[in-house]
């Protein structure tokens, strides 16, 4: 059967990230999405111009919804909003105990701009960490919730990666976009042993989307049956033929969105 996959994270209407950048990155790679809204943006490829937080139990409502009636493969998490939400999600996560949970802690958009108060994540450490099978941060989320040094480099990423694994992650990928060098490299760090996942370094701006797209699709391949080296790579494989093709869409002035659909749609 097709599994089912769930997004539980904020809106953007530009389409770039968030669930809509989940619901394409699931239907690229044969899965049946749905998604809870956590938040309402306002927002281009520019920058983020408002932002509406709905009541944090309509979060609960909508994820009852889901789990009363569907069989959830997989759920990842993105962006949560305020440390409140971070608690519903986190209650009704642990009483339906989906078999993977995917969590890319999103607090700041491409843009810069916040996506989270100040309480976020601290909740997402307490509440959130004992209960993923993996969780993405990058270097700066990994700084925000590890409250070490923003890394600059490998040693960094490695540094972060023990300290997120001490406060109670199961398995950690340190995302190293952000980190200068001519590849792009992730860290892998399972509590025992360290894997690198690198790929060549794209000459594009339209960037938008790229964490919340890694892991939707590492939810994703985790559903279909992988195990979670493999998910991350091949999940690493399709994000890179997505920037790869990224300039194929115009899609705003500013960073636009990675093409999700880049194998679908062969010119």
């Amino acid at each position: 059967m097709i599994p089912n996959l769930l997004s539980i994270a904020g809106f953007d209407p530009s389409g770039g990230a968030g669930v809509a950048a989940d619901l394409k990155t699931f239907a690229a790679l044969g899965c049946n999405g749905m998604a809870v809204i956590t938040a309402l943006t306002a927002q281009n490829t520019q920058g983020v111009k408002a932002m509406h937080v709905p009541p944090a139990d309509f979060a609960t409502a909508q994820i009852d919804a889901i789990f009363d009636d569907i069989e959830v493969a997989a759920v990842k998490i993105g962006m949560l909003a305020c440390g409140a939400i971070v608690e519903e999600v986190a209650d009704r996560l642990a009483f339906y105990k989906p078999r993977f949970i995917v969590l890319d802690p999103v607090l700041a958009a491409t843009s810069g701009d916040a996506l989270a108060t100040s309480d976020t994540a601290t909740a997402i450490v307490r509440h959130l960490l004992p209960l993923a099978t993996l969780i993405t941060p990058n270097v700066s989320e990994a700084a925000r919730l590890s409250g070490h040094v923003l890394a600059a480099d490998l040693e960094g990423m490695r540094r972060a990666a023990i300290l997120l694994h001490a406060r109670g992650a199961k398995a950690v990928l340190i995302k190293g976009g952000h980190v200068s060098g001519s590849t792009s490299d992730d860290l892998l760090f399972d509590g025992g042993s360290y894997r690198l996942f690198s790929a060549q370094r794209l000459a594009t701006r339209n960037t938008h989307g790229t964490g919340c797209t890694l892991s939707s699709a590492i939810a994703a391949y985790l559903a279909q049956g992988l195990e979670l080296g493999d998910a991350i790579g091949a999940a690493k494989t399709y994000l890179s033929g997505a920037i790869a093709a990224a300039d194929q869409l115009s899609a705003g002035h500013g960073p636009g969105p990675v093409h999700h659909f880049h194998e679908m749609w062969k010119r």
